[in-house]
């Protein structure tokens, strides 16, 4: 597809597809991390990875920005055709994700305790957490740098780098995991250790590849271009909008844990079932995301607003096609998906209970997952995290206030609000935030 004309099926699909598969590849991952451990003689190893992983998702989630950013950037310099724009893009995005991975290994040990002693646990479990982060916490600048890469592909309308970095990555660490941990008994760091040799394969193959691109394509960059800080200041402006947005998501998912754990064991059990549904719904919409941040973008640069259109129609009709495929499967399988993940008939019973929430979930959220691809294109990452904040703040916490007395069915009709006030409140500004933009450009 050229800057003028206009996307068909086929294009949000050629980025689709590989993106849903890459989103799939991770979840395997987990379960390996955890296949691995659970059969060691002691639960303290499963108990310190299941610590160290999350620390890492939390660390990672917070910079994600570096991801999406350098989407909305990359496609939009790539729908106007400046090569000298692309190269300049992808500099700039690594040059930051190398600082903020140099900050995370210059202060891993005032992180790695304050993570370890908040998450808490025993001491064996806690002393095996430390050995596994401070192990990981190498894998920092090659988990950037790829998040980078990935993003700038995307931007360039190319998914199947991406999927081979994230096939990389996930097979790479997967045969290390075996190597490492049941070949020669490393444990929780050969877990660790796997991951960090995992990610910078991932950053070989992606560099690899950015290289051949880049010497496909006209431009030049000079390097000193990078040292001026002035330069970036559209990035910095992008990236702290998705920044404070991203921590916003986090604090509201975060949230619902908390307060479940709260109401108890059970219910604290149950709500992590229900977790792992929205999550399952979000990695199959993300991949349609993704279509809508490179075409978008591509739309933007090229200040194409037919082609734009069209790519938002595109993405939301095979969007609602998917959220409405997730309502059917958790109708009509979810007590079956619940049993796969739990033998324990109490914590059935209670997951039970609360699957009308799944159920309606999809259809719900999937407008949230859409017009965050779209603003991310238009690079209109201050609407997006103005709506997150309202959502959050505005709706969420107040909701979830005036309906404590409905116990934990309360707490998901706000997460519930909450999904809906994000969706609404992209959709009102659809026209003035990223239709405007096209507009000024053409």
């Amino acid at each position: 597809m050229t800057s003028r004309e206009v996307p068909a099926d086929r294009d949000v699909w050629r980025i689709a597809a590989p993106m849903i598969l890459s989103n799939v590849s991770v979840p395997l991952l987990g379960m390996v991390d955890t296949g691995v451990t659970g059969h060691l003689d002691s639960p303290v190893y499963l108990g310190a990875v299941a610590i160290g992983s999350m620390i890492f998702s939390f660390l990672y989630t917070g910079v994600n920005f570096l991801r999406m950013g350098t989407t909305g950037i990359a496609a939009q310099r790539y729908g106007a055709g400046d090569d000298d724009g692309l190269r300049l893009a992808l500099g700039q995005a690594l040059v930051v994700a190398l600082c903020i991975a140099a900050a995370l290994l210059a202060l891993q040990l005032p992180i790695g305790e304050a993570a370890v002693r908040l998450a808490g646990g025993s001491l064996d479990v806690q002393k095996e957490a430390f050995g596994y982060f401070y192990t990981r916490i190498w894998s920092a600048p090659a988990t950037l740098a790829n998040m980078v890469l990935i993003g700038w592909f995307i931007g360039l309308s190319n998914a199947r780098v991406p999927l081979l970095i994230f096939l990389t990555v996930n097979l790479t660490n997967i045969v290390l995991d075996i190597v490492f941990v049941v070949l020669l008994g490393m444990a929780v760091r050969g877990v660790a250790l796997a991951s960090v040799i995992a990610e910078f394969a991932g950053v070989a193959v992606g560099g690899a590849f950015a290289v051949h691109e880049l010497s496909q394509r006209g431009g030049n960059l000079a390097l000193s271009q990078l040292a001026k800080l002035r330069g970036y200041g559209a990035f910095i402006a992008v990236n702290t909008n998705l920044f404070i947005r991203t921590m916003a998501l986090m604090f509201a998912i975060a949230f619902v844990t908390a307060r479940g754990a709260r109401m108890g064991e059970l219910i604290l059990a149950a709500n992590a079932i229900m977790m792992n549904f929205q999550n399952l719904t979000a990695f199959a919409l993300d991949g349609i995301a993704h279509a809508a941040e490179a075409l978008v973008g591509k739309a933007v640069g090229a200040g194409n607003r037919r082609a734009l259109e069209a790519a938002v129609r595109l993405c939301l009709k095979w969007s609602l096609l998917f959220a409405a495929a997730f309502c059917g499967l958790y109708a009509i399988a979810g007590p079956l998906l619940i049993a796969i993940l739990t033998d324990l008939d109490a914590v059935r019973a209670a997951a039970l209970t609360y699957l009308p929430w799944m159920v309606l979930s999809p259809l719900v959220s999937v407008w949230s997952f859409v017009y965050d691809g779209v603003y991310i294109g238009a690079t209109r990452s201050r609407e997006m995290r103005n709506v997150m904040l309202i959502a959050t703040f505005g709706v969420f916490i107040p909701s979830w206030w005036l309906l404590q007395g409905l116990g934990n069915h309360g707490l998901w009709l706000a997460f519930t609000l909450f999904l809906a006030a994000r969706g609404i409140g992209m959709h009102a500004l659809y026209r003035k935030a990223v239709l405007q933009t096209v507009d000024t450009r053409a």
